[in-house]
């Protein structure tokens, strides 16, 4: 992943680089952003190490997301391997999330950033299947995983702990490389 840059019309996605970590922390721990994350708080240390062994792994395929050189959010893509019996092709499925700064929320950034992700998935790595999940009340984060294209599979009743709300409802989405080629990716 270290010289791959995905450019949409407005972003430039790349690798998290040490030098945009602090950045990135500015608004992951900001309460309106944690909201609605599992984790709701990440030492900033750990957050950086966290980064750099995900730079290291050739199947985590996350990137910062960028506006006129400006971090604005990042695209999780981790490649795994899915549920399966002995001789399923390796890492043909990839898990997706994303986390981006509140302040430049309503303009489609985020929208923007995960398509083109979720195209280099299918289009470059050869993914067979993209996951994400999110909390149902999570309006936001569902919208965007809808206007993507991916279609939710699971609702879990009363599944996820919310330290506020107690037990929530999840989602599950997930979207096949062949219905985003079918419907010509969004």
């Amino acid at each position: 992943m270290e010289n791959t840059a995905v450019r949409t019309e407005r972003l430039e996605l790349r690798p998290v680089r040490d030098e945009d970590v602090d950045r990135i922390l500015k608004y992951r721990n900001s309460p309106e952003v944690t909201r609605w994350l599992l984790r709701t708080e990440v030492d900033p240390a750990s957050f950086r190490a966290a980064w750099r062994r995900a730079a290291a792994d050739p199947h985590d395929h996350s990137m910062a997301a960028t506006l006129d050189g400006v971090v604005i959010g990042t695209v999780s893509l981790d490649v795994v391997d899915g549920m399966a019996q002995p001789g399923m092709p390796p890492r043909t499925e990839a898990q997706l999330g994303y986390i981006f700064d509140p302040a430049y929320g309503g303009h489609g950034y985020a929208t923007e950033a995960v398509t083109a992700v979720v195209a280099y998935a299918f289009d470059q790595l050869g993914i067979r299947r993209i996951t994400a999940g999110c909390f149902a009340d999570n309006l936001t984060s569902v919208r965007i995983l809808e206007k993507v294209g991916m279609r939710r599979e699971q609702l879990g009743v009363g599944d996820s702990w919310h330290a506020e709300l107690g037990w929530v409802d999840g989602y599950t989405y997930a979207l096949l490389a062949e219905t985003w080629h079918r419907e010509a990716a969004p």
